[in-house]
């Protein structure tokens, strides 16, 4: 049995169902915001058992063969009497949530505790620049003499070094990769709040997706120069025409992604490049348990099919 974990929003998941469904393979899907009104109990003798009960969920990990984080939400206990008590109430399902991806640690497509130490950015742009990928000039660093003269020199963009969403009540605002101007001494203080990645720009031909599943990659480009407001971040702006295609890397490209993939020791990758002017490859970032949907319906790549491939190798 498949177990795919996730939250009830979560359309991703949804292309994998259809696919299981298509194949006729036996699977639970645990939304794991609904986990609070469940009934679970452990059973530590014989290596510790796990069974999780509810109307519509009856669960027992002994019958997992492979399971896929997808993008799970916190349990949403029942309303409590006070806050200490709905403090009190969440850690307790957290904790169980934890226990729980432990139980089921080798057959994870890609474990929830290596996903969280592969979501390190440093440590990405370490082991890229170490397997030998292009990564451009990087500084990370809330230093204004640093960042000021790293900005100084021609070309130099910045981004979050983790969250890219600063949430504003019921309202957000994204953070997009920028071009810097610049610094001024009025960016002092701001400059010294949070440390910030501050790269070289690379002039782009397009931007690439390279989706690491197993030992495959499937690789799409997306057209950001196509349009002025998604040339520096193709996510920028509310393009519904940005061209998206399917493309083939190079083999010593393929080979690296799938090196760090596996280095991160992941079996999903969602690794963004830029393809430049005079066909040079840069590494920008992996993200380790990122989108894919979207470049399934933008291009046909058979990127459901591929996840149901290796959960059913995992399963085996």
């Amino acid at each position: 049995m498949i177990l795919l974990v996730t939250n009830k929003r979560d359309l991703t998941t949804d292309f994998i169902v259809v696919e299981l469904r298509r194949r006729g393979r036996a699977f639970h899907r645990l939304n794991t915001e609904d986990m609070p009104q469940a009934s679970v109990r452990f059973d530590p003798r014989a290596g510790g058992r796990w069974a999780i009960e509810t109307s519509a969920l009856d669960l027992r990990l002994e019958d997992v063969g492979a399971a896929y984080y997808r993008r799970p939400g916190p349990p949403e206990p029942a309303e409590a009497r006070d806050e200490a008590t709905a403090r009190y109430l969440a850690d307790e399902w957290s904790a169980v949530t934890k226990a729980l991806w432990n139980a089921l640690e080798g057959r994870w497509l890609s474990s929830p505790f290596a996903i969280l130490r592969a979501e390190d950015k440093p440590r990405q742009l370490a082991m890229a620049s170490a397997l030998g990928f292009d990564v451009p000039e990087t500084l990370i660093s809330n230093d204004f003499a640093a960042a000021s003269a790293f900005v100084a020199k021609a070309g130099a963009i910045g981004k979050p070094l983790r969250h890219s969403l600063v949430e504003r009540g019921d309202a957000g605002e994204v953070l997009f990769t920028a071009r810097l101007d610049p610094l001024r001494p009025m960016d002092r203080t701001a400059v010294s709040l949070a440390p910030v990645i501050y790269q070289r720009e690379v002039r782009k031909a397009y931007d690439v997706r390279a989706t690491v599943i197993g030992d495959r990659v499937f690789a799409a480009a997306i057209h950001s120069q196509d349009h002025d407001e998604t040339e520096v971040d193709w996510r920028s702006g509310t393009r519904l025409d940005l061209r998206h295609e399917a493309i083939e890397l190079p083999a010593d490209i393929i080979d690296k992604c799938r090196a760090l993939t596996q280095k991160l020791d992941l079996r999903y990758g969602a690794i963004d490049l830029i393809a430049d002017q005079d066909g040079r490859y840069w590494f920008l970032e992996i993200n380790p348990n990122g989108q894919w949907a979207w470049i399934e319906r933008r291009t046909g790549l058979p990127l459901a099919s591929a996840i149901v491939d290796e959960l059913e190798t995992i399963a085996a």
